[in-house]
This record gives C-alpha cells, structure tokens and sequence, in this order.
C-alpha cells in the first residue's frame, strides 16, 4: 500500500495527505473515508517540497517531519519514490515508534509504513535509558533490526563520559522489538572500558520486555567453610501466572546445591516453595567433612487462598533434614513469618490454618507442629498444636458499650512430656464515656471459665476447671494545646481494677506465657498477662503518663511512662514477666520521627526500688544526603535475664557515600557484655546511574556445635536493564 499519495510543490509545505487510490470494500465499492482513510492518512511538514519527474520521485528538504500511524520520522531530506513506494532518508534521521523508543541513523531507507529498511550509522534510544548503536541496521517488518558491529549499554553516553561504566560489544545482533529480545554473537562485556569475559552467545530482554525466561545474576564468594563457590540462578516464566527460579550451586569444598524457589498465583490465592537439596556429610564451619553422606536439603513454603470474601485456607511448612543445615549452606528465611503464627529463633513451625472474620466476629483454627534446631532440642519434648482455636463475636449495644463472648482451645500432645488440653469461653463488655470537664470513662469487665484436661503422671493431676475474671475503670484527662508551629498533648491515665484471686494452679502447665514481660504497651491492662494460661487477678492500680508534640512540618515526639501496683504478689509470675511481686517495674516508651534525617524509638525498665536499669531496647534509623543507617543497642541486666546473665549488645549497619560514585559498607554486631563481635562486615561499592560493584568481606563468631567462626567474601553486582542475561533461538 502506498504511503505518499499527492505532494503540493510548496515551500513552508504543512498538509494532511489522503491515499491516491480510494479504499473499496469487498463489493468492490469504495468505503467511506470514516471507516478506513482516516486511519491511512500522512502528516508531512517540510521547508521545501518538490517534485522530480524524471525519477517519479517527491523531494522533502529542511526540517522534514512525516507522521504516519503514530510513528514519526524526521531528517534533513527525504525522498519518496512512487515506483517503489520507498523512503529515502538522510541527514539526522530520527525515528520515533508507537511504543516510544527512537532509532537514529545518518542515512535510511524504509519502506511505505516505516516498518522495514537498512540504516547505516545507526543507533537507538531504548526504554528506561538504554540503547544500543552499530554501524548498520537491516529492519524487517514486525521490528526486526539486524545490527552489525554493536555496542550496547544502559548507561548515560554523553561527549564528557565517553566510557560507559559498562557496555556490550558484539559482531553482530538481533533487536526483535516483537518478541523484545536482544541477541549477541560473539560478545564482549566491558567494564569501565576493560573487556571483562566474552561469550560466543549473549541474549537479554530489552528494558521494556514483561518478565521472561533467563539467567540472573549470579553470586560468587570465597568462604572459609565452602572454599571458593558459584551460583547461577536461571529464571523460568512458566507461564503469566507462575514462575521458577533455579539456583544450582557449586563450592570448593562441598557437594553441589540446588535451590529452587517456585511461586504460582491461582484465581483465589497464591503459592510460594522455597527450597534446596544435596547429598553431602555434615562439615565443621572450616569445610572439614565427618560423618555419614546422605541426602540433606530443606523447605519453607506458604501459601493462601479465598474461599469467599470473609474466608480464607492457608499453610506453611518449614522443614530441613539436620539441624544446622541452614547454617552450614547460610540459607536465608528462617525468621520469615510464612502464616498466621511466627516461629521462634532457631525453631521451625509447619501450619495450616483456616480465618473467618467479618464487620462482627473473628474466627480462626490451626494445626501447628514445631521443628528444633537449637542444640539442646529434643523432637519428643515439642508439641504438636492439634488444633488452636479461638472466635470471637461482638456487638454495639449502643448507648450501653460493647460486648463479645469468645471461645479458644488448645490441644497440645507430646511423645515424651506434659500433655494440655484445654477449652475457655468467656464474655467481655466495656463502654466509653465523656464527663464533664474533659474527662474520658471507660467502664469494662470480663469473664472467662478455663477446663484443663491434663497428664497426671506429669502434672499431679488429671483436669483443673477454674474461673477468672476483672471489673474495673479507666479515667484519663487528655490535654490538648495546638498551636501555630506545634501541636501538645498530655494524658494522665489511671486504671483500677479487681480480678479472682489464686486463679493460677501450679498443675497447670505454662505454654503461652514463657517469655512474656509486662511492658507499656498493656500498662492500662485489667489483666497483665495476654495469653491463657496464666491471668493476673487480684487488685491492681495502674497510673501513667502519655505525652505527644505534633510539628507542621511532620516532626513527631512521643512518650508513654508508667508503673503497676497490686494488692497481693502471685508466686506464678517470674520476676522476667515484671508482675512478680506487688508492684512493678517503671515501663516507658519514646519515639522521634525526623523523616528520613531520623527515626528513633526506644523502650525502658527501671527497677521499682532504686530506678536502675533492667531493661533498655533502642532503635534508630536514618538517611542523609551521604550517610544511611539502622542500629539497634538493647541492655537486659541479670536481674530479670531469663538465663540469668546479663545480655547486652549493639548492632550496626549503614553505608557512607565518600564521593558520588565511592561508598564504604560497614556492619557490626557487637556482644558488649562477652566484649567480642558476634558479626562484621566491612566492603566499598560503586554506584551509577546504571550500575552498582559491591565487595564485602564478612566474619561470623557464631558457634553453634560443630560450626565455628567463618569467613566470606562476596562480589555482587547490578547492571540497569540486565538484571538478568537470558538465552532464545538466534536468527
């Protein structure tokens, strides 16, 4: 079909051109110019437009500009050949696809629809920055560009930077704007200039390619219990909707490893399986191998799907062959929450759960089952959790408050140990109310039965039936002051309350309440203990303190202190739980949000007699123009140490920009009360604006039975617009 049809002999030439052949439909009548012309038409702007009638050629000449079904090309001549129906180019030539990308060249020649032709001096802008130059270009129709002698790069080429921090040469190439591929033969990558390694084939998708099939980037290292090591991930798109990721590993000193990671989306939910496999012996943290050769691997999968709009299935599994599997092989994920319930440090938990929850009521059932991977972990003493229970309904009683009743259990079986059984319902009702003067109200009580079906071989009885429950009130007095820079605010609390004494039989095994410690955040509380298994009753007073300043320009200081008095020590409680005795620890928090310049957030615990420190946890993040960091100092003294020995400590990582490009990576993790570094890192990086060379070395102190201190070195990098390097059929 032709492109030109009619040229007008005018200088300053502007003209929407119709076809010189009028469009007919299948009866051999001619079409209206709303249905097919319209879309056929040509946009042609130029200085000066002529005729040659010798060649039946059309000349457009100075600032030519052609629009023809949304792309566009410009050049300083151009000429059409009505025999041929070719554009002949020259002189700058820019052109401008549907998609965006632009293609330059010194001279092309293209035929009617600008889809296929040669260019010589070509090159092209392509998506998110990159492109690609060669000295001549073959297009096809269906943007098919065969490129001879290529250099390709995502990084900006400017006459001040000449080198690319990186660039692809090649002998020849293949930009299949179709498919939105980029094949090389014979190809060279080059960093900063410095062939680096040559492949006789190289394929990547362009940088506006959907997600495809192909090698990522890989990982290599020296590590002192895997000696030299290699990983290659190759990414396969199954389809739109679920994708693989293989990652065979090979290392000096051990077996290869392959991981695997799947994901997959369904119409109601999604699915993601993590996981690896070898078959090797069990080595020391210095590669020395010992004991039996066998299979090791392991898996950590999850997965959620909707069965109606308020219901919802899911599972997890966490699963591998020895303890220190992961360690050994540095597998990354185990304090990854995969379900409705988090694990434990160094503890695996498998799940399947079931959640309903709707504008007035929460239901949720589990079965858990627990793997140990601490050294002093007996498989027999860890529960199987068949199942966990708990719902709940409430209602808005209106001018009366809110109330809800609920219903939990717990079935808890061990091979070797204590089982519980237990089943509790209970109701709870509390209301809201605004005295005069400013005061708020809050009335509340509740009331719960527990039923404890028991081992008496092990807890001295066969069941334990009881009833807890508490009434009380909170008053506070919230004061508001806003102001032209900053907002105030101050909140005296006070809480009282009166619960069942001696609700906590010594029979009753504590599953739920091992580590829990009374803190800020349930200061206001009736009942000091969240969980089950133990319940704070008795007579309590609660009294603190919240302050909060709100700036206009977003900064924000925050602070909640307070303390706890009851009126009878319970022996159940521990000192770590800070409800042991009548009265408890001085408990606070404060926050500072600066934005990216700062953000802090610490959590205190004075002792109530001499207001020394037992517990101090502080964290702070931040983000300069060339300093970015997250620490974490956490001071626990002895006093209330679950192990009974003071822990305290401090971690640290960040990076230091020292020039533009230059950065210095450092990390730590600091065992202040054994004075030794748990943890170290230290590298340098460099950074553009298409890449990014990272070289850390890293040392772990950990000891863990047959691992000791290890060492690492790692190189890894990023190159914009080959995040992966792919392979497809040449042509």
């Amino acid at each position: 079909m032709a492109f030109w049809s009619q040229v007008a002999l005018l200088a300053g030439f502007s003209a929407v051109l119709p076809l010189a052949a009028e469009a007919q439909g299948s009866t051999g009548q001619p079409v209206p110019a709303s249905a097919e012309a319209a879309d056929e038409r040509v946009v042609l702007e130029a200085d000066t437009v002529y005729e040659l009638q010798a060649e039946n050629s059309i000349v457009a000449e100075g600032n030519v500009q052609a629009l023809y079904q949304g792309r566009t090309l410009r050049a300083d001549r151009l000429v059409y050949n009505r025999t041929t129906e070719r554009v002949h180019a020259s002189g700058n030539v820019i052109i401008t696809d549907t998609d965006g990308s632009q293609q330059y060249s010194d001279e092309v020649d293209v035929g009617p629809n600008l889809s296929d032709g040669y260019a010589i001096g070509f090159s092209a802008r392509l998506a998110d920055g990159a492109s690609v130059a060669a000295n001549s270009a073959i297009r096809k129709e269906g943007g098919f560009n065969a490129l001879d002698q290529v250099v390709y790069t995502s990084c900006e080429v400017c006459e001040t930077k000449r080198t690319p921090t990186w660039q692809i040469r090649a002998r020849r190439a293949v930009l299949d704007q179709e498919s939105q591929m980029i094949s090389y033969r014979d190809a060279v990558v080059e960093i900063a200039g410095i062939p680096v390694f040559y492949m006789p084939y190289l394929a990547h998708p362009d940088p506006s390619s959907d997600r495809r099939s192909g090698l990522l980037v890989p990982d290599a290292g020296l590590s002192s219990k895997l000696g030299a090591f290699y990983k290659q991930p190759y990414y396969w798109a199954i389809s739109e909707h679920s994708d693989l990721t293989i990652a065979p590993m090979v290392s000096e000193n051990v077996n290869p490893v392959i991981n695997l990671d799947l994901r997959k989306r369904f119409y109601s939910g999604a699915l993601r399986i993590k996981g690896s496999f070898t078959q090797e012996q069990d080595f020391d943290g210095d590669g020395e191998k010992f004991g039996e050769d066998q299979f090791r691997g392991h898996i950590f999968a999850n997965g959620a799907f909707a069965l109606t709009p308020e219901w919802l299935w899911g599972f997890a599994v966490e699963h591998q062959t020895d303890d220190l599997y992961d360690r050994r092989y540095d597998i990354e994920g185990q304090n990854d929450k995969r379900g409705l319930y988090s694990n434990q440090p160094r503890r695996l938990l498998s799940q399947l759960y079931m959640v309903g929850q709707g504008d007035d009521y929460y239901t949720d059932i589990s079965l858990l089952n627990f793997q140990g991977l601490r050294g002093e972990d007996d498989a027999k003493q860890l529960p199987v959790v068949s199942p966990l229970l708990f719902a709940e309904k409430n209602w808005d009683l209106g001018d009366f408050g809110f109330a809800n009743v609920n219903l939990s259990s717990a079935v808890l079986t061990r091979d070797v140990g204590a089982d519980s059984h237990r089943v509790s319902a209970g109701a709870e009702w509390r209301d809201f109310n605004l005295l005069p003067g400013g005061f708020t109200f809050e009335p509340f009580a509740e009331l719960r039965g527990d039923y404890y079906a028991l081992d008496a071989s092990v807890s001295g009885k066969s069941e334990v039936s009881r009833a807890v429950g508490n009434a009380g009130a909170k008053l506070a007095y919230p004061l508001i002051r806003t102001g032209k820079n900053v907002d105030l605010m101050i909140e005296p609390t006070v809480m009282a309350a009166w619960g069942f004494s001696n609700v906590n039989d010594p029979a009753i095994p504590v599953e739920d309440s091992l580590l829990y410690e009374y803190d800020e955040s349930s200061l206001f509380e009736a009942n000091g203990f969240g969980n089950y298994d133990l319940y704070e009753g008795d007579a309590k007073l609660s009294a603190g303190l919240t302050a909060r300043a709100i700036w206009k320009n977003g900064v924000e200081l925050s602070s909640t202190f307070g303390r706890r008095w009851r009126a009878r020590a319970d022996d159940a409680f521990d000192v770590g739980s800070n409800l042991n005795g009548k009265s408890s620890d001085w408990v606070g928090s404060a926050s500072l949000n600066l934005g990216n310049a700062l953000n802090l957030s610490s959590r205190v615990r004075l002792d109530d007699e001499d207001l020394a420190l037992n517990r101090l946890d502080v964290r702070l993040s931040t983000s300069l123009s060339r300093f970015r960091a997250v620490g974490q100092y956490y001071k626990i003294d002895e006093r209330i140490s679950p192990s009974g020995v003071p822990d305290e400590g401090l971690y640290l990582r960040g990076e230091v920009r020292v020039t533009d490009s230059y950065s210095v990576i450092f990390g730590s993790l600091r065992d202040i009360d054994d004075n030794r570094n748990a943890r170290q890192e230290l590298g340098i990086a460099y950074s553009d604006d298409c890449s990014r060379f990272e070289l850390i070395y890293s040392r772990s102190e950990l000891r863990d039975r047959t691992l000791g201190p290890s060492e690492n070195i790692q190189f890894r990098f990023t190159l914009k617009s080959l995040g992966n390097l792919g392979t497809s059929d040449f042509d």
